[in-house]
């Protein structure tokens, strides 16, 4: 009985070690802990070339072939390591990520107000953002790892609304993810809205207050538009970034880090991007 017991035993083990081994090299890149390939350099856009814009691409090492790219829009600051590890999240889920910069030339916000003169200009005139964008997206599709046909974006803050923004003026992207930004920057156009849209929205945010929220569902439904919007409970405006509470303190505004909102929201976005990726 004892060999029997050890001819099984080793039979078992035989066929586990198959399983699991070096003939289906997918899984076992899967089983990897992700090895992040991080670039930082600068890249300009068209009709901008006095313009140096800082780019941050990231993807794992230990994939394969072409995957989902996915663009990161920073908040009002400007290009920042906040931006930087959420493109650091995304490519540990599978994605190529590019955390791009709107302002240029290192500019940065590091207070209110000069936040607010460097993200204005993009409210005043939407367009603005759109070859600053396309340069950006025009990047991250040369990469080979990115597969140019499953394109998305998520922004932030100022990042979210500009994501939106894009979506209505055509951009070629599966689909856009705002992380409580701004919804009315300018109105959508049915023949043009091709990306299907996420909207994670703070119920507590006044920066989008619900006047703004109504008449965006009121806009898309009367277009037709694929979108989803998520409120959670609770959350203020900045909710995903875990600075914002230290922030809001500093500066006085009604800012302030949701660990729940933060959690569920990246969720509603994994879950956005299974579906639009298929």
């Amino acid at each position: 009985m004892s060999f029997i017991k050890t001819i099984t035993t080793a039979l078992l083990a035989a066929v586990v070690l198959t399983s699991c081994g070096g003939s289906d090299k997918k899984k076992e890149a899967e089983m990897k802990e992700p090895k992040l390939k991080e670039e930082n350099f600068t890249y300009s856009a068209a009709g901008l070339d006095s313009v140096k814009l800082d780019g941050y691409v990231v993807y794992d090492e230990n994939m394969e072939g072409k995957r989902p790219a996915v663009l990161v829009v920073h908040e009002w600051w400007g290009l920042n390591d906040y931006a930087k590890m959420r493109a650091r999240e995304l490519a540990k889920l599978g994605y190529i990520a590019m955390a791009l910069d709107m302002y240029g030339n290192g500019q940065r916000g590091d207070n209110p107000d000069a936040a607010g003169k460097l993200a204005t200009p993009f409210y005043q005139d939407p367009a603005k953002a759109k070859p600053l964008f396309e340069a950006a997206l025009n990047k991250l599709k040369g990469y080979a790892q990115a597969d140019g046909e499953k394109v998305a974006a998520i922004g932030y803050c100022f990042g979210g609304a500009q994501v939106v923004n894009m979506a209505k003026m055509g951009a070629d992207l599966k689909g856009v993810v705002s992380f409580h930004g701004n919804l009315m920057v300018m109105p959508a156009d049915k023949e043009k809205l091709k990306a299907q849209i996420l909207v994670c929205h703070g119920a507590e945010d006044n920066f989008v207050p619900n006047e703004e929220v109504d008449k965006f569902k009121k806009e898309m439904d009367s277009i037709g538009a694929k979108y989803t919007f998520k409120s959670y409970p609770g959350a203020v405006h900045a909710f995903t970034n875990p600075n914002a509470t230290e922030l809001g303190e500093k500066f006085k505004i009604n800012v302030k880090y949701n660990p729940a909102a933060d959690t569920a929201s990246w969720n509603d976005m994994k879950e956005f991007f299974n579906t639009i990726f298929k």
